[in-house]
């Protein structure tokens, strides 16, 4: 089983965010402002003040407050919303992660690099399965 894997030409997307900004609502906005229809992080750097996260399994947000180093960030994003899972360090090196939510503050920065593949559409719909607004990929 499986989906029917899509290839085609990419183009890269490469900015900083600044202290204080709102990494998912930046994020979105990025992909809104230049239209990107169907991309993915490719890397991210930096650091937070406070992380809004779901935790897996749950249906509530959890505040922590940092600041935090971000280990890692992934997801895929589009004009429709995007799906980020983020991990983050705190000064013990203890981690914590889940899913992105918004109102995770940028300390310091974001360095932040996007593929864009400029021939998919990532849409979301709802799985009558999990009840969430899930990727389907389309073709431009």
């Amino acid at each position: 089983m499986g989906t029917q894997p899509y290839t085609s030409s990419v183009l890269s997307h490469c900015f900083r965010l600044r202290p204080g900004q709102d990494l998912k609502k930046e994020l979105m906005y990025y992909c809104q402002m230049h239209h990107l229809h169907a991309a993915c992080i490719l890397s991210a750097v930096g650091s937070l003040n406070k992380a809004h996260i779901r935790l897996s399994g749950g249906k509530d947000v959890v505040e922590f407050q940092g600041p935090f180093e971000i280990v890692s960030l992934t997801g895929t994003l589009g004009t429709e919303g995007v799906h980020l899972h983020i991990s983050l360090s705190n000064f013990e090196g203890k981690v914590i992660g889940g899913h992105l939510m918004d109102g995770s503050e940028i300390f310091t920065t974001a360095e932040i690099v996007l593929l864009e593949n400029s021939e998919l559409l990532f849409h979301r719909e709802i799985d009558e399965h999990t009840g969430y607004k899930e990727l389907v990929i389309r073709t431009k």
